[in-house]
């Protein structure tokens, strides 16, 4: 299926989608969810519109008041959806989102859903569906099986991997697990190297003996004097064929393995010249390496600073390279992030983590019209509102940074990690704005729930201690 995205919505879609948008900025869910219902009838394969229908209906079904007296009907419905699938799969999935509306998280439903929307041909949409029950529960094994198979199905091999990494650590002892996705970290690689273009592996190397030999070495688990041994056979054999591309990636691989991060960031950099910047996994690795090696910098420094004075005669020269180091971290991930969003200017996902790099770097004003686009993604909406109350309060904007923080909190009734950093952040701001009651009332909730986050037991302690009168 190909999804689609708010840009290829009509102009009477994108209008509705947009007032939808700020119906559940008002906390109006009821409004917003019959908005995007309309879309989704029209426009199924929206699937950032679903995304966001799904988040106001739990939204709203969370700060509804409990009553003893609801009797759920919910699977009669899934019964008859079910049912409906072979004859209409698309007019199914219609029929368990009203399902769905009531009770976002029902099992049955969801799995129903999935079932009616690959059968309508919308994968996409049936790995919404469980994602939504791990949402809920991340450690549902049998949901995270679905979610694997339907990975694999789709030919995306890289979440495969990480859908079976997470069963393995629930349960190390899942065989089935283990064996899938080893199965799909080899197809990850072979479509990460080009090998599935090719007839057999033999085919991308032309002289045997080098493809024999890389072979060999793939086995090896090299360290010390063998490694160096393969770094120069392999280097020989690089400069006989210059223009290798698969010798300069092996270069790359094991001084990669000797941590030699500089070397191995060279040749990776020397094999994207290569393919003229045609494989974006080798463009990633340059990257990834580049930051692995910045943060291995940013650690040693840091270990030395925690363990020697102030006025230790290297202390100052190592707090400068700290901050250097630090600062050509955050050029790295902000100019990643931003090539990645032009080649991709409508995936909210990525306006996010631009957003999120730019805040991290202190660029706070450049950073809101990217977190404020963001709060558009259900997945980041969240994240998105704390990070601008964040760049508000930096700014000195603290009426707003309250108004976005308190609406964040508002959305999530669990004291989970997202909360106890958005409550925390709040407390802060109500402090600087001089409303030490309403702050310390943020440090006590989360105290309540973790006694060791941050310093907050310093905060809510000291608040009783003051009230204690001198005998």
């Amino acid at each position: 299926m190909a999804v689609k995205t708010e840009k290829e919505l009509s102009e009477t879609q994108r209008s509705h989608w947009l007032k939808a948008v700020a119906a559940i900025e008002l906390r109006n869910f009821g409004y917003a969810i019959s908005l995007l219902q309309a879309i989704l009838r029209q426009e199924p394969q929206f699937l950032t519109g679903r995304q966001l229908l799904r988040r106001a209906e739990v939204t709203k079904r969370k700060s509804a008041k409990k009553s003893f007296f609801n009797i759920s009907i919910a699977s009669f419905a899934v019964m008859k959806a079910q049912r409906e699938i072979k004859k209409d799969p698309k007019h199914a999935v219609e029929m368990l989102e009203k399902v769905l509306e009531e009770e976002p998280y029902n099992r049955q439903a969801n799995l129903v859903l999935k079932e009616a929307a690959v059968a309508a041909g919308w994968p996409e949409i049936g790995v919404f569906a469980l994602r939504t029950l791990l949402e809920e529960n991340p450690r549902d094994a049998k949901v995270l099986h679905e979610l694997g198979r339907l990975h694999h199905e789709l030919g995306e091999h890289e979440q495969e991997v990480v859908i079976y990494n997470q069963i393995t650590a629930i349960n190390p002892l899942d065989a089935e697990a283990l064996r899938l996705g080893k199965n799909a970290s080899a197809r990850a690689s072979m479509r990460s190297g080009g090998w599935t273009q090719a007839e057999s592996y033999r085919d991308l190397i032309k002289d045997k003996e080098v493809a024999i030999s890389l072979e060999q070495q793939s086995r090896m688990q090299l360290t010390g004097e063998s490694l160096d041994q393969q770094i120069a056979e392999t280097y020989a054999r690089h400069q006989a064929e210059p223009a290798n591309v698969d010798l300069a990636k092996r270069l790359g691989a094991l001084n990669e393995n000797k941590e030699d991060f500089e070397a191995a960031v060279g040749w990776y950099q020397y094999a994207v010249d290569l393919t003229k910047g045609g494989d974006p996994g080798l463009i990633r690795k340059v990257s990834d390496l580049k930051i692995k090696g910045l943060e291995r910098e940013i650690a040693g420094h840091e270990e030395f600073l925690s363990t020697h004075e102030a006025d230790h005669e290297l202390y100052v020269t190592r707090s400068d390279a700290l901050k250097v180091a630090k600062k050509k971290r955050a050029e790295i991930l902000l100019d990643d992030a931003r090539k990645r969003l032009e080649r991709n200017p409508t995936d909210l996902q990525l306006r996010f983590e631009l957003g999120e790099h730019l805040a991290n770097a202190g660029h706070f004003r450049e950073a809101l019209p990217e977190l404020q686009r963001a709060r558009q993604n259900p997945n980041a909406r969240l994240k998105a509102m704390n990070l601008l109350g964040r760049c508000y309060g930096e700014l000195g904007m603290l009426d707003l940074a309250m108004k976005q923080l308190e609406e964040a909190s508002k959305e999530i009734l669990s004291m989970d990690a997202m909360k106890k950093e958005i409550v925390y952040n709040l407390g802060l701001v109500y402090e600087r704005l001089g409303e030490g009651a309403k702050s310390l009332t943020c440090m006590k909730q989360i105290y309540e729930a973790d006694y060791g986050y941050k310093d907050v037991a310093t905060r809510v302690e000291s608040s009783y201690q003051q009230d204690i009168s001198p005998a």
